[in-house]
């Protein structure tokens, strides 16, 4: 499977840190060696690396480890293909407009029977489940506002997004970052931790690289940052786990909203075996 790593803060911060120890599960410390990705949201302009070959390989990697690059938002990615070949073009984080906005998304699991309705707008460029979710959930939005002329707030996008998401979940392992830049909307099927720092910040050890950095010089009394990750970035560092079915919101570094789906499951690796019932299709075509 995957790893997911993304964050959200109140001013501008580098993951040059973060993402050193988590680009070392791809192929150092972990086998998740089928690429890699990374996005960057500086207010409504969004970079986007992404390469095919294993993370800790990577000159471009490297350059991103090498040069820091403030952001409010970062999504990131590192891949284990279960479905679809090794190529660029099934690299996370996936990344389409909507509004004047660009979205990203990156996915951690397994879906089975999610394919675009006919007529989607978005339609996906490799051979993935994870960017074929992604096509589906941006062209339920695309109808859920289609009388919207401008970018609908967080407020009005959650509740609709957690619905679409517990509808995406139903076919298998939904653990998903997705961004427009205003806000980080998480869902957790799996494995996701959380980890928030605030004032007064830690001494940071990561948990793939024998690297330490004290953090206090680096940021002010009131910043405010939260990062998620599949597996915890850093040791000594009270990272929280999510539950199977939750879905959050993050802005500006805090958690704004919640919602738990109590019917939600776990499904597992392997997934789908004969023996096991397979969820329901056709929920995602209105």
């Amino acid at each position: 499977m995957c790893q997911l790593m993304g964050m959200s803060c109140n001013n501008r911060a580098t993951t040059s840190f973060s993402f050193t120890g988590f680009s070392a599960r791809g192929g150092l410390t972990a086998d998740h060696v089928d690429g890699w990705g990374i996005a960057f949201f500086d207010g409504q302009g969004c970079r986007v690396f992404q390469d095919d070959q294993p993370a800790s390989q990577s000159p471009l990697a490297d350059y991103v480890r090498q040069h820091p690059i403030r952001s409010n938002v970062v999504v990131a990615h590192v891949r284990k293909a279960t479905q679809g070949d090794v190529q660029a073009a099934n690299c996370h984080p996936f990344q389409r407009e909507w509004l004047g906005r660009t979205w990203v998304f990156a996915h951690n699991g397994d879906l089975r029977d999610v394919e675009c309705p006919s007529g989607c707008q978005d339609m996906p460029v490799g051979s993935t489940d994870s960017e074929r979710a992604f096509c589906i959930l941006m062209h339920r939005l695309r109808q859920h506002f289609k009388a919207c002329q401008q970018p609908p707030s967080w407020t009005e996008l959650a509740p609709v997004l957690a619905d679409i998401t517990n509808e995406l979940a139903a076919h298998g392992n939904l653990n998903m970052l997705l961004s427009d830049g205003q806000a980080l909307y998480v869902h957790c099927s799996t494995h996701l931790h959380q980890l928030t720092r605030h004032h007064p910040f830690p001494k940071a050890h990561l948990v793939d690289r024998d690297m330490s950095l004290d953090l206090g010089p680096l940021n002010a009394p009131g910043d405010v940052m939260t990062l998620l990750a599949t597996e915890p970035l850093t040791l000594d560092e009270p990272w929280q786990a999510l539950a199977t079915g939750e879905f959050r919101v993050y802005v500006q570094g805090q958690e704004v909203w919640r919602q738990h789906n109590p019917q939600a499951r776990a499904f597992p690796v392997a997934w789908p075996d004969p023996n096991l019932k397979k969820p329901p299709v056709g929920l995602l075509v209105p």
